[in-house]
């Protein structure tokens, strides 16, 4: 699985972080996002420690689920 990360400045003061599969044509539905950070280092900070626990996940044989999946089961 190849994940990418996104990582968008939406307002003046805020800017929005996403991981997705690369191969997603629909960004959508993510495995896991952030929003309202401060500043585009903050958001880029977030997204790659996830991506480090998503890459733990995954090298451990977990599959991952993606926002809409996690919504359901809570």
């Amino acid at each position: 699985m190849k994940l990418k990360v996104r990582v968008v400045h939406y307002r003046e003061d805020s800017w929005y972080a996403d991981i997705d599969d690369a191969e997603d044509r629909q960004p959508d539905d993510p495995f896991w996002y952030a929003d309202g950070c401060r500043t585009q280092s903050e958001a880029i900070r977030l997204a790659c420690a996830q991506l480090a626990v998503l890459e733990q996940a995954v090298a451990t044989g977990t599959v991952l689920n993606r926002i809409s999946a996690l919504a359901v089961a809570a």
